[in-house]
């Protein structure tokens, strides 16, 4: 499976913190039944591990990674967890060439043309763009993609519904992270039809644009 071709294909990637690991399954069910098959369980909880494990096991369909792995340690236990991707919000050399050696894919936040250029050096050329909002979201990437041919970001913090489609439209946008579509409180409250239905709502917007004819909306 091309693992990396997957979460473009897919275009929407949860961003997701679980408190209780008892919730992630129904969680990510939620999201599936929306029409998502990625997830991003970020490394912020104690439980965190417990939640990618348990995800992995029960639903192979669904495409599991880990966020917020800052080093090769944290790296390594999500693997042994089942996460198939590796999220990190900046560039660390010896966590690329970790996941490069194993073969695991890494996206690292890269939000300056010197870290673009240190990721690239590495043979990274897609890249998260964290957090999106204060670095200067959209204007920015396009503005980082005129020097940088090749390189394709996944914009997290500040993506919601209602920039959604402006994002899809552009070229250098590979995907985007979002918590929006499954918040800790929806979570914690079982809101999960809730879930699913603002999946649907983003995979609609998402995939009304064909990002593959320079952003035109589809016929």
């Amino acid at each position: 499976m091309d693992i990396l071709k997957k979460l473009g294909d897919c275009g929407v990637i949860p961003v997701v913190v679980i408190e209780n690991p008892d919730m992630a399954v129904e969680t990510a069910r939620a999201l599936y039944a929306g029409g998502i098959d990625v997830i991003e369980i970020t490394l912020r909880t104690p439980t965190a591990l417990d939640s990618i494990r348990a995800i992995s096991r029960a639903m192979p369909c669904m495409l599991t990674g880990a966020g917020t792995a800052l080093n090769c340690e944290q790296t390594q236990a999500a693997l042994d967890a089942g996460a198939k991707f590796i999220v990190s919000p900046g560039l660390d050399r010896e966590q690329a060439l970790f996941c490069a050696k194993n073969g695991v894919p890494l996206v690292p936040g890269c939000v300056t043309p010197g870290e673009i250029m240190a990721a690239r050096s590495l043979g990274l050329d897609i890249l998260k763009f964290f957090p999106a909002s204060v670095y200067g979201g959209l204007s920015a990437i396009k503005a980082l993609s005129a020097p940088f041919s090749g390189i394709k970001f996944i914009p997290t913090g500040g993506v919601s519904i209602s920039n959604l489609i402006d994002y899809a439209r552009s070229p250098a946008v590979f995907a985007v992270g979002g918590s929006w579509l499954c918040t800790a409180d929806d979570i914690k409250n079982a809101c999960f039809d809730k879930i699913t239905e603002l999946s649907k709502d983003a995979v609609k917007v998402w995939h009304s644009v064909d990002i593959r004819n320079n952003g035109g909306m589809q016929s």
